[in-house]
């Protein structure tokens, strides 16, 4: 069973992120957006959407950091285990409590806001599910790891997750893992698999363009930068 959940699961999970993506963008395009509610409701989403993007993004880097990075690389740049999991607790408690409040006002606005309510999929509440129970059980891991329990995740947890890319696994080391870290880990994987069918894929749109493209004026509202009077629009122009 260790070596289903923590060898086959993943790598089934992460093949259909892969294809699963290329699948979608090669065959709906269209599709490939955020779906946004804006036009329907703004004031709960100016609150809900910083919050939680922001949050969610500190907590991606803190995830970089606690699991791709080893211990060894840490303490050698004089990061000492103390100041790690001071950082680990306060940033992440931080990023974490912001992206919960985020993620709930989001979902409030969601089931409250009948026009939102009503472009909600199938797929946007499964989504939601798994987001919000894979960041509470990071809160709850963070507490156990750093405040009550004594588990070190950077010797146990982030191993197996680097050997996932090195094709060197080592499932017993899950299997020895708190289950609240053995449920973050599951849940995670999964969200993976569900993320190419799902808004998420919104996360490899980032409009890099906009920075490059040419600025464009469509109506100038400065008369004065005109060389000319304006004319009417249904004036014939001059010969």
């Amino acid at each position: 069973m260790n070596e289903f959940l923590w060898v086959v699961v993943p790598y089934v999970c992460l093949t259909v992120f892969v294809v699963g993506h290329i699948w979608r963008y090669r065959y709906d395009k269209f599709g490939w957006t955020t779906r946004s509610s804006q036009l329907y409701e703004d004031r709960l989403l100016r609150w809900g959407s910083p919050l939680f993007h922001f949050g969610i993004l500190a907590v991606f880097l803190g995830h970089v950091m606690g699991l791709g990075i080893p211990k060894s690389w840490t303490e050698a740049v004089g990061i000492s285990e103390g100041v790690y999991h001071f950082l680990a607790v306060s940033i992440g408690a931080i990023a974490g409590f912001g992206t919960v409040v985020g993620l709930a006002i989001l979902i409030y606005r969601r089931r409250t806001v009948g026009p939102v309510f009503s472009a909600t999929t199938r797929m946007d509440k499964v989504m939601y599910l798994f987001l919000a129970t894979v960041i509470l059980l990071g809160l709850v891991n963070t507490v156990v790891a750093n405040i009550v329990g004594h588990y070190d995740y950077r010797e146990g947890v982030s191993v197996w997750f680097r050997g996932i890319f090195r094709f060197d696994l080592h499932p017993e080391l899950m299997a020895e893992a708190p289950l609240t870290f053995q449920l973050h880990g599951l849940v995670a994987i999964l969200l993976f698999a569900l993320w190419p069918f799902t808004r998420l894929v919104h996360v490899f749109s980032a409009p890099i363009g906009y920075l490059t493209r040419p600025y464009i004026v469509y109506r100038s509202r400065d008369e004065r930068i005109a060389s000319h009077s304006p004319r009417c629009g249904w004036d014939t122009p001059d010969k």
